[in-house]
């Protein structure tokens, strides 16, 4: 896929991260699955409606993507997502077989509470996965991903640090 491509599909995730607000409380994140040139699952983060910590938005799109085509495999699928995704999003794209994954704003652009650990970078779940064939590729429209989150150095209050 080219840039202009990967950069529509990143819009995309985008308008739907914040579907609930641009309040970074929210955690407005937007993930979309394409493949064959169309999206196949648009969905964003749903831990707080539904009470379930597992419902971040590429999990969601996961679901989504293998309930629309029948397979619970998504291979030559591209799954988008606003930010770096977590351990366990990382580790469902490996599961799931998608080819490549394309995120927005990375670990150092956000506040650290949006990962769940210290030390360790989930890129590094890639290196170590048993496929050669999953690409991972940050930085798309990063300043427009990171915006919709809490910065670095933000002050953020402790009641809406869920992961520290």
């Amino acid at each position: 896929m080219g840039a202009d491509e990967d950069s529509r599909w990143m819009r995309l995730a985008i308008e739907k991260a914040v579907e609930r607000g641009r309040d970074p409380a929210l955690s407005p994140i937007g993930a979309v699955i394409v493949r064959d040139g169309a999206a196949i699952a648009v969905e964003r983060n749903h831990t707080e409606e539904q009470c379930d910590p597992t419902a971040h938005a590429e999990i969601a799109a996961i679901r989504a993507a293998g309930a629309a085509i029948g397979d619970m495999e998504l291979r030559g699928a591209t799954l988008y997502s606003t930010l770096q995704p977590c351990g366990m999003c990382t580790m469902a794209a490996i599961w799931s077989k998608v080819g490549r994954v394309v995120y927005g704003a990375g670990r150092d652009d956000v506040h650290r509470m949006y990962f769940e650990d210290r030390h360790i970078d989930t890129l590094s779940f890639i290196r170590d996965a048993w496929r050669d064939d999953i690409v991972f590729e940050g930085g798309l429209l990063r300043a427009e991903c990171a915006a919709l989150y809490y910065g670095p150095e933000d002050s953020v209050p402790a009641e809406e640090q869920g992961n520290i």
